[in-house]
């Protein structure tokens, strides 16, 4: 909700439904950053070593004078380099290696470019501090080896590929990170069933997975005849018919009474939540229970074209079938009973914005079927103002799909009257009723 802090608990359930959007900038991160490994070949390193008495005690001195600008302009004038002493600075290293030595390494894109870089440092460094006319007592530093004695060295490319692609992946990371939290933070779409339940008061009755939503009229066969949902989900849709039942969901006892007919109304913009409605029908099928499923009057008739096409056919014989009919509106008028026997499961279809349920079949009971992450907080509140004003009284909500992440349950709490507080006596000042 827009309302909502994004606080870190929400933020990890936000990236966590996006996962796989955060997982493709990651991956483009990767790309680019071996990309760059790939086509920016590494610079070659060559480096020169130079020894200094034993006796010397400060060789941290002899570091930061290895990188003076009068030892960086003289190797300047040797490579014949315009550059400036900061910017040859900047590229050489200068570290000592033991307590007289110091070693000079510099890059280059060649190995010749990076010997001579090194050793005209190397030799600069050398003259300066064994110059007569320099101040105080030379130190009698000696070239231990030159560069271009040791040649040039190039980094690993396995460690190159490894650092250039972690950097662009945690680059991608952060980046796909920000942006689903930005552009998901005033998403105000409901994920959570206590989100959905707590919209307009109503109970999450059940919560199933609704994947393979049909998009023809074949597809939507195959789901009367075939629709198998796992243990989960069975035993969810055998609870919502429990509540919704009243004669019972055990097999063999669908002769236990009368007829129930259940509306079960969704959004025009939900598309997957359609598929709530032919699943219920075909699994009370599934147990024994004569069931007619019946596409009644649609508000928006394109969202039941398929499905209202799948209905015109009777099915193929099979032992579901034998208790499972389709059919469509034209032969069950709203102004007609549904069939006295078994359970009618109507399936209508609402605009969101401008519900109209006046305009959709009677039934017995009326469910709202929504998906997870689909539904708005204000649909939900007009087709309920409009079920209401019709003089009907939604008994519970289906969820679609439900977020594997989202662990409430959908449950509104009975609001119970709050005890009358008794009042004391005239005479005791103690309560009425107390000993």
């Amino acid at each position: 909700m827009s309302d909502q802090t994004l606080d870190l608990r929400r933020s990890l359930q936000i990236l966590r439904r996006h996962k796989l959007l955060v997982a493709a900038f990651a991956a483009l991160g990767l790309a680019a950053g071996l990309g760059f490994a790939i086509l920016r070949p590494p610079m070659l390193t060559s480096t020169a070593t130079v020894v200094l008495p034993s006796s010397l005690h400060d060789i941290s001195t002899q570091v930061f004078i290895a990188t003076s600008d009068p030892v960086l302009e003289g190797a300047l004038r040797t490579i014949g380099s315009s550059e400036s002493p900061a910017a040859l600075r900047s590229a050489i290293q200068v570290k000592n290696v033991t307590t007289n030595i110091i070693s000079i390494s510099a890059p280059g894109k060649v190995a010749a470019q990076a010997e001579r870089t090194a050793d005209a440092v190397a030799n600069s460094y050398v003259a300066f501090v064994n110059s007569p006319s320099r101040p105080g007592p030379r130190a009698q530093a000696r070239i231990l080896q030159l560069a271009e004695a040791g040649g040039a060295t190039e980094p690993s490319k396995l460690k190159r590929w490894l650092t250039y692609g972690g950097l662009g992946a945690l680059a991608g990371l952060v980046i796909g990170a920000t942006i689903v939290l930005a552009t998901r933070r005033r998403d105000r779409r409901l994920q959570e069933r206590d989100e959905i339940a707590d919209s307009i008061g109503v109970p999450v009755l059940t919560s199933v997975r609704a994947d393979h939503h049909p998009t023809d009229a074949p597809g939507w066969r195959r789901l009367f005849e075939d629709y198998q949902p796992g243990v989960v989900d069975a035993w969810r849709l055998r609870k919502a018919l429990r509540q919704l039942w009243p004669f019972g969901v055990d097999e063999g006892n669908a002769e236990a009474g009368g007829g129930c007919s259940l509306a079960v109304l969704s959004l025009s913009s939900d598309p997957q939540a359609l598929a709530l409605g032919p699943q219920l029908a075909a699994f009370a099928a599934s147990l024994g229970i004569p069931t007619t499923l019946i596409v009644g009057p649609q508000q928006d008739t394109n969202a039941t074209a398929m499905l209202r096409t799948a209905c015109t056919a009777p099915l193929e014989p099979s032992a579901r079938s034998g208790n499972l009919r389709v059919t469509v509106s034209d032969q069950y008028h709203a102004g007609r009973p549904l069939p006295a026997d078994g359970l009618a499961v109507v399936i209508a279809v609402v605009d969101g914005e401008k519900p109209q349920v006046a305009a959709t079949m009677r039934a017995t009971a009326t469910v709202l079927a929504v998906s997870a992450g689909a539904v708005t907080a204000e649909q939900l509140a007009r087709v309920a103002t409009s079920a209401a004003s019709d003089g009907r009284e939604i008994a519970g909500t289906l969820v679609a799909n439900p977020d594997p992440a989202d662990h409430t349950t959908g449950r509104v709490p009975e609001l119970s009257r709050p005890a009358r507080r008794r009042m004391p006596t005239r005479m005791t000042g103690e309560y009425a009723g107390t000993k």
